[in-house]
């Protein structure tokens, strides 16, 4: 794992009609492979991060200074990736499991190119890690699971809606993002999982174009999760 680690006009009634027709045939499709990939053991390498910042913090006025977000244990040691703007200028990190079980802790690393953090639980922090997979070889129109530790929804199946350039407003380039549909909220942090049961996103947006060519399909921007 390598780099420089530091830190919407469209009818309702034409989006209605796209979005029932697509999950009328790919939602039960891609519930039925997520059954199949075990999404209960890929789960317990996911936590709940909990972030705190101070009031005087570059990013404290944008971002806020109570952060949440999910984490994916990648390694043995208790190394977690997730978005970097949830633990960015972070003075205090909790990790929870989906146990329920609270985890102190540190702050890592975050990469400005990437925009991924890391962080790393301590205390006897234990969880089997995700396979970091290939984020180049998934392709338009395949299944996927989000999984999640934000929200009542933990597992969401999705399919793989874009692969494309993708700009912020803050003057952020990235070269091919992962878009997918439908949306979920609970999208900062997120594993995108793909159909061998390993890891190609980390979630970091909800947009209202993840289909631009079909009435701007609204759903998730993931960024390609390293190798």
């Amino acid at each position: 794992m390598t780099g420089r680690w530091r830190r919407i006009p469209w009818t309702m009634t034409c989006f209605a009609t796209c979005l029932a027709a697509f999950l009328s045939v790919i939602v039960p499709v891609t519930a039925a492979r997520a059954d199949q990939l075990d999404a209960a053991k890929l789960s317990g390498a996911l936590v709940r991060i909990s972030a705190t910042i101070l009031p005087d913090s570059q990013s404290a006025r944008s971002l806020g200074t109570e952060r949440e977000g999910t984490g994916v244990v990648i390694d043995g040691s208790g190394l977690i990736l997730t978005i970097g703007y949830t633990i960015l200028e972070a003075s205090q990190i909790q990790v929870t499991t989906g146990e329920g079980r609270g985890y102190p802790a540190e702050f890592v690393a975050y990469d400005q190119a990437s925009g991924f953090g890391l962080l790393r639980a301590g205390m006897g922090f234990s969880a089997a890690p995700v396979r970091l997979g290939d984020s180049d070889a998934i392709k338009e129109g395949e299944r996927a699971m989000v999984l999640t530790r934000q929200g009542s929804t933990g597992v969401q199946p999705v399919l793989i809606a874009a692969k494309r350039e993708f700009a912020g407003y803050w003057e952020y380039l990235l070269d091919e993002a992962i878009f997918t549909t439908p949306p979920i909220m609970g999208f900062n942090g997120a594993a995108l999982i793909d159909r061998k049961g390993e890891l190609v996103g980390i979630g970091s947006l909800i947009v209202r174009d993840a289909v631009p060519a079909h009435g701007g399909i609204p759903g998730n921007m993931f960024f390609r999760s390293p190798r």
